[in-house]
């Protein structure tokens, strides 16, 4: 047995050479049978897309398929013989945009002249045959790097085209992570052209094509209503929400049981557990594979490895956009909560900051929230959003702190909000107004709106959660109090925090009193006596601009 993990390796041919494999082929006696004309598979990044697509490309792939053969050797799919009939059978396309994205769309489209080049070179036998003059000048364009944008456009098709006239069988294209390219474009600014490019370069392959056997398309995303898929009747998507093959991607727990087993560390079992498991596809428990693989690799050390990854740009950007509403409920994530919310298989990237759903869809069908349950009516599906695991939690906290981070602060946010919990009045003026200065600008939030600092503030706890529960706008006494911080520890001390705005400078001292006075007139501290928590520290904050005064009881 190979006992070393696959750490960043996703071709299927090293990684049975020389590391350790789980088994996925189940997976292919049961897609291959019956495989739609074009699926696309979405699931978080690092769950085994790219692995799963190179392993079907081996299995299918007409070119070496004796040699491939040994590859599936003591694998299951070797035991299924209607499946084994299908290996090597197909000329097989694969492509992955894993790697298209870019600053600008100029530089976009100098990746796409190269990614296509290069595969074009991979088959150029193909110059052998006898091609008509078209031909050969379009595919010859190609691996130069000289062709026009529209000759790109029509490139997955064309050869789709010369694989079937040379092996007179239509050919299986596997396109990996198709919407890596779109993402990058939505966060840098080209979106338009980007989108417009990539809808014709995969309708031309995928609708109506007669050289096409099917085609398997991975992707985070399901992008519908910028029309990539909306010219398409011929496609079936397998998603977190509703999937044929729940087990294809991830680890389900009998299967991180075997590695431990296979690893002799049965003990972590409970570990790995707490870290990596916790997410639900469509109600099947599946571990993070990324992470476990990690784990293992690690010599079973516990770490927080699919948040190092790159790609966690998404929950960053949805937090600086994020509305105070939204960041109310992420507190309630944070601490252990969920959130109900509609959720849709489509992701219409315009709408994500406008649209509560959008953002919510976002953020569970990109790993970093899983579904509790799910429950669909007339409107469509329900969902109970949670933080599947301890990892993810971490990167919840690292991404909010980093939200308040400069280079050029003078205080970190830990040690000014354990100053709130101190009671380092002069700490806290001075830390909450260099915060302010340094910051304010970055948040898409009107000047002088008290919504706005209430935010700002409550995005600021987040480094408490572990010793507090941070709970904001609930009632208590005869009122609502903007934010209180309730000990988990017995005998702890409390916060009850007010927000208020002033119409100038001058003004600040006044309001920041009468936040501290409306503490005590409405007995915002009911609920953390009720709670046993007489220990309360009381504060009044007035913001005004970039200008904001604390005042302590």
């Amino acid at each position: 047995m190979k006992t070393v993990m696959p750490v960043g390796v996703d071709d299927f041919a090293k990684v049975r050479d020389g590391f350790y494999f789980v088994d996925k082929t189940p997976f292919l006696c049961e897609f291959l049978k019956h495989p739609a004309e074009v699926t696309l598979f979405t699931r978080p990044r690092r769950f085994g897309k790219t692995l799963t697509l190179s392993m079907m490309r081996y299995f299918l792939d007409i070119e070496d398929g004796e040699e491939h053969r040994r590859l599936f050797d003591g694998l299951r799919v070797s035991d299924d013989t209607e499946a084994m009939a299908l290996q090597g059978s197909r000329p097989v396309l694969f492509l992955t945009l894993k790697e298209w994205g870019a600053l600008s769309w100029r530089e976009q489209q100098s990746n796409i002249r190269l990614a296509v080049g290069d595969l074009f070179s991979q088959y150029d036998f193909l110059l052998r045959d006898a091609l008509k003059e078209r031909d050969r000048k379009m595919f010859r364009d190609i691996l130069d790097g000289t062709g026009e944008l529209a000759v790109y456009n029509q490139s997955l098709a064309f050869l789709l085209r010369l694989l079937e006239e040379h092996y007179d069988r239509k050919a299986v294209l596997l396109l990996d992570e198709y919407d890596a390219p779109v993402q990058s474009a939505w966060e840098h600014g080209y979106y338009k052209e980007s989108i417009d490019f990539f809808r014709r370069f995969l309708s031309s392959a995928l609708k109506t094509n007669p050289s096409l056997d099917f085609a398997v398309l991975t992707g985070v995303l399901r992008i519908t209503k910028e029309n990539i898929f909306s010219a398409f009747n011929n496609l079936k998507v397998d998603s977190i929400f509703r999937t044929r093959y729940p087990e294809a991607f991830g680890f389900t727990p009998e299967e991180v049981a075997q590695i431990a087993r296979d690893f002799g560390c049965e003990d972590t079992l409970p570990e790995l557990r707490h870290w990596y498991d916790g997410y639900r596809f469509a109600g099947h428990e599946i571990y993070n594979p990324w992470s476990v693989i990690n784990y293992f690799d690690s010599g079973c050390e516990a770490d927080t490895y699919w948040v190092n990854t790159s790609g966690n740009s998404i929950l960053g950007d949805m937090l600086r956009h994020a509305r105070n509403p939204v960041l109310d409920k992420f507190e309630e994530i944070l601490q252990g909560g969920s959130v109900f919310t509609r959720v849709r298989e489509d992701v219409i990237y315009r709408e994500i900051y406008k649209n509560e759903s959008a953002l919510y869809t976002m953020l569970v069908t990109t790993g970093y929230l899983t579904t509790k349950r799910i429950r669909t009516d007339e409107l469509g599906k329900r969902a109970e959003l949670t933080l599947p695991n301890k990892e993810l939690r971490s990167l919840f906290r690292i991404e909010v702190m980093d939200r308040y981070h400069s280079d050029d602060m003078g205080i970190e946010l830990e040690d000014l909000m354990q100053a709130f919990a101190a009671g380092d009045i002069e700490t806290v003026r001075e830390g909450l107004q260099e915060y302010l200065e340094m910051l304010t600008s970055s948040f898409d939030a009107a000047k002088g709106k008290e919504a706005f600092y209430h935010g700002f503030v409550l995005g600021l706890t987040a480094t408490l959660i572990g010793d507090y529960a941070i709970r904001s706008n609930r009632e208590s006494g005869y009122g609502r109090y903007d934010i209180a911080a309730f000990p988990r520890e017995k005998g702890g001390r409390g916060m009850v925090i007010e927000c208020k705005t002033a119409e100038s400078a001058d003004a600040l001292e006044t309001e920041a009193r009468a936040a501290l006075a409306q503490i005590a007139e409405k007995d915002y501290l009911a609920e953390l006596r009720a709670q046993g928590v007489t220990d309360v520290l009381q504060y009044g904050i007035a913001f005004c601009g970039k200008r904001v005064r604390v005042e302590m009881r």
